[in-house]
């Protein structure tokens, strides 16, 4: 297997987000009712083609315990009644929110979604989440669009780590 690339990126204030335009027909909203088997779900629709095999072999119990904590919050988007894609904030006692997973499911990708799927989770860690910073880690075997989308968005590239 060859090395990987780890980028991390942060955004410092909500004044630095470069707002998408709102995709017609695509709908967002939060998933209130916290169920780990839909956030497995989730992961495994839009993560499979990306290699995100962290949290591949967990069991019910590791789900459910990082699932439906209260600091976690998930997001779903649709497009004509389908699961487009996804995002996941979580909140640190110091109020720092980590976009845990985001992505778009396989039959979506390519269509001008993930800009403003992204700008929408931003809106909603600042807002909603009541940031004081937001970061997100990407790393090489992520689409080859990822990590210029964050930084479209306005993250700011702060750490990069390559692993073999």
């Amino acid at each position: 297997m060859s090395d990987v690339t780890i980028y991390y990126l942060e955004m410092q204030q909500a004044s630095d987000l470069k707002e998408k335009p709102v995709v017609a027909g695509l709908t967002i909203c939060e998933a209130e009712i916290k169920e780990y088997r839909f956030n497995r779900f989730l992961y495994s629709l839009i993560g499979e083609a990306w290699q995100w095999f962290d949290k591949k072999n967990d069991t019910d119990e590791a789900w459910k315990a990082y699932s439906e904590r209260d600091n976690l919050r998930t997001w779903v988007a649709y497009y004509q009644g389908a699961i487009a894609g996804y995002f996941e904030l979580e909140v640190s006692d110091e109020q720092e929110v980590e976009i845990k997973y985001f992505g778009l499911a396989p039959a979506f990708i390519g269509k001008g979604f993930g800009g403003y799927l992204l700008s929408y989770a931003i809106k909603q860690a600042w807002s909603v989440c009541d940031a004081k910073r937001l970061w997100v880690h990407t790393c090489s075997l992520d689409h080859p669009s990822a990590l210029a989308n964050y930084q479209a968005r306005g993250f700011s590239l702060y750490r990069q780590e390559i692993e073999s």
